[in-house]
């Protein structure tokens, strides 16, 4: 095959996607839509049937990397990115590995040292949007790594959508910003799922209480910019709402949910921030400054390290102090 290197956009550049499930299948459709030749690889058979675009199915790694100058991964994560990598060590020459699969910055940086040991260039990315945005203006993809690099395969990455944006040359920028949106998102969930959960064993009907859910929404909003500007700055002023004064309203929630037997664990260590935040002398500042209190090192014991919770319940089940 004949590769057209051409990276403007619309010169048709060569395309391997690497992983077709929700997301890669939306990659793939939106190259494929933008005009580039399109090769997929999937590890189960048969997901490329129905792509509302043509592509060509590698039977293997390998297939895929010779097929593609430019090569998007998009897995479950990234031990599945490395595995599946593992099975084509080489051919990697001249190309771009452009990652888009979800995981931490180091792994990120892990992923560039081996492809630069294969002659391949290497971008990292997080897509921060839904399937149904990719190839639309309501797109969203970071992407960390050479500027030399982002700007031979820009032209390709519009493709994705409204916004490709590139962070920097450090390559994990991009995985360090998800894992931290990641931290926001999850404990967002979490916390409207226990809201929604608590207003229930209170006798409110779900219907009545998702409006005035959504109004804390544009108050995380408003409260994102304070951060930013407080934590630059040093300054937290409590002018507006102070630590203490967060720290009884979390408290009244708290009790509420023991009362009804809900599970208090999200709400008790955010307590805990606070107390800490309290125990420093800073209950008449700000909220912010409660992310400068976060971002101090927690003195943990010896054996308290990563792994060290599961390995400790591992040792219960072992002895039946766990049960099922």
């Amino acid at each position: 095959m004949t590769r057209n290197t051409r990276d403007d956009g619309k010169g048709g550049t060569a395309v391997a996607v690497l992983g077709l499930g929700p997301m890669g299948r939306a990659l793939a459709a939106a190259f494929g839509a933008a005009g580039h030749r399109v090769t997929v690889w999937n590890r189960t058979p048969g997901k490329a049937a129905g792509l509302p675009v043509e592509v060509e199915v590698a039977g293997s790694i390998a297939g895929a990397v010779a097929a593609g100058t430019v090569v998007v991964a998009c897995l479950a994560h990234r031990e599945a990115l490395e595995q599946v990598l593992a099975q084509a060590p080489d051919g990697w020459q001249g190309r771009t590995l452009v990652n888009l699969t979800s995981g931490p910055p180091d792994g990120a940086r892990r992923l560039a040292g081996w492809a630069a040991g294969r002659g391949a260039a290497y971008l990292d990315g997080a897509v921060l949007t839904p399937t149904r945005t990719i190839g639309t203006p309501g797109a969203t993809v970071l992407v960390s790594g050479p500027a030399e690099v982002f700007g031979a395969v820009r032209g390709t990455l519009a493709a994705t959508g409204g916004a490709v944006l590139h962070l920097g040359a450090e390559v994990g920028l991009a995985g360090a910003h998800e894992t931290a949106l990641l931290d926001l998102f999850a404990t967002s969930v979490h916390g409207l799922a226990h809201a929604f959960a608590l207003a229930a064993a209170e006798g409110i009907a779900p219907g009545r209480f998702a409006p005035l859910a959504a109004g804390i929404g544009d108050l995380l909003a408003v409260l994102a910019a304070d951060f930013a500007e407080q934590l630059a700055a040093g300054s937290f002023p409590g002018t507006r709402s102070t630590l203490a004064a967060a720290r009884s309203g979390l408290t009244h929630a708290l009790d509420a949910s023991a009362r009804h037997g809900l599970d208090t664990g999200v709400l008790a260590a955010a307590r805990s921030g606070l107390d800490r935040a309290l125990a420093a002398g800073h209950g008449a500042e700000g909220l912010a400054r409660l992310a400068a209190v976060l971002a101090e090192p927690v003195a943990r014991p010896a054996d308290d390290g990563p792994g060290a919770e599961r390995d400790a319940a591992g040792r219960a089940e072992g002895s039946g102090a766990v049960s099922r």
